[in-house]
């Protein structure tokens, strides 16, 4: 039975796996739908737990936490794909979780991610497993170089991966991910020759009713992404193409919430399938000030089965730009004021104690009637942020 989250015996309550950012601003939305929210994470005081009362700060590996944590929810989602699938079964157990196990680990590794892309006809780059060093110099030979060597599990904004540009950087690579104490499975993957990287976010929820968000530009430095622009400045077939691949993805792996779906746009107009995050992502923040339903609202409407919100933006263009730490030390900026002052720029900082080059500590949203226009206004609000 499904349960209504606005005729409970007691208050509704959304239990997030995970306590960052991404938590952060998904309690923010299901405090203005009325509901209660109980957060779960290794340590007090992440920028979700400080939300509420219903804080686990022992993690989901204490299991008198995760029990209690379980007990105080009524549905369970998460903010990272992290989380042992082995774990999110023993929570299915008890309580209903999205995205499901089944769904996590279709993803969780991304070689079994990619196999279950191309079974269901999305392109992607060529790829195969890793178990030797031998394998790396066979890939190199079918597919040429360069080519990206990733961990198969637990890598983001760059972290386990690494691109193979010759022959002679093969031992480097292959010291780096398997010549330590503790190595990890890894994966390579055929270079894509891109002009642009795209991402749609895509809400599903379990009647498979979808809400499909517009295709943005996402801009790396250093594999993490520091800056969205919606909609994506590329043609409408294009735009259009990528929103279709993004919605495929989902239905593949059978996804309930929130999902951010990673594209290459080639040189010769190909969509070219990257990766998919379970959950809300990066390239969907723009979308609390520019669209009529947030990603975070969204993932909540999808994950309680409720009817999905408008993915339509209220506004013709939007900019966000990523806050990274650039020193060590406190989390607290030393002045917002100048950023506060640029018109049509919203702030969002996440609360972390600690800030680390780096680290992402907030992010900005600018609107405006173009892209350019809400671009510039966004670098005019950096310009006034001083860490």
């Amino acid at each position: 039975m499904i349960p209504s989250i606005y005729a409970p015996s007691e208050p509704f309550t959304l239990g997030l796996l995970g306590g960052g950012q991404l938590a952060k601003m998904t309690a923010a939305a299901a405090y203005r739908l009325g509901l209660r929210v109980a957060v779960i994470e290794h340590g007090a005081n992440s920028p979700a737990g400080m939300m509420t009362k219903l804080e686990f700060a022992n993690g989901w590996n204490d299991a008198a936490d995760l029990d209690g944590f379980i007990g105080a929810s009524d549905v369970i989602t998460l903010e990272n794909e992290f989380i042992d699938p082995d774990i999110l079964e023993a929570i299915a157990e008890r309580r209903l979780v999205f995205p499901t196990p089944l769904t996590m680990r279709k993803v969780q590794d991304k070689l079994t991610q990619k196999q279950v892309m191309r079974e269901a006809g999305i392109i992607t780059a060529e790829f195969a497993a890793i178990d030797t060093k031998d394998d790396l110099v066979a890939f190199g030979a079918a597919h040429g170089y360069p080519f990206v060597v990733k961990t198969r599990k637990y890598g983001y904004d760059g972290y386990g991966n690494a691109t193979v540009r010759r022959d002679t950087e093969i031992d480097m690579v292959w010291r780096r991910f398997m010549g330590g104490e503790d190595p990890k499975p890894i994966m390579a993957e055929s270079f894509i020759t891109f002009t642009k990287e795209l991402a749609v976010m895509v809400a599903r929820n379990r009647r498979g009713e979808l809400a499909v968000y517009p295709c943005v530009q996402t801009i790396q430095q250093g594999h993490i992404c520091v800056t969205v622009l919606a909609p994506a400045p590329i043609e409408d077939e294009l735009q259009e193409r990528a929103r279709a691949m993004a919605v495929q993805c989902v239905e593949a792996v059978d996804g309930v919430g929130m999902f951010g779906v990673e594209m290459f746009l080639t040189t010769d107009d190909r969509i070219v399938y990257n990766e998919i995050a379970p959950r809300p992502h990066n390239s969907g923040h723009y979308t609390i000030e520019a669209c009529h339903t947030s990603q975070y609202e969204n993932h909540i409407r999808a994950v309680a089965n409720l009817p999905l919100g408008s993915a339509e933006m209220r506004v013709p263009a939007a900019a966000m730009i990523n806050l990274l730490g650039e020193r060590g030390g406190n989390g607290v900026p030393d002045s917002v004021l100048d950023m506060l002052r640029v018109k049509g720029v919203t702030l969002h900082l996440y609360g972390k104690k600690e800030c680390r080059k780096g680290r992402k500590m907030g992010h900005l949203t600018a609107v405006g009637d173009t892209v350019d226009e809400a671009f510039a206004r966004a670098n005019e609000a950096l310009d006034g942020f001083i860490w």
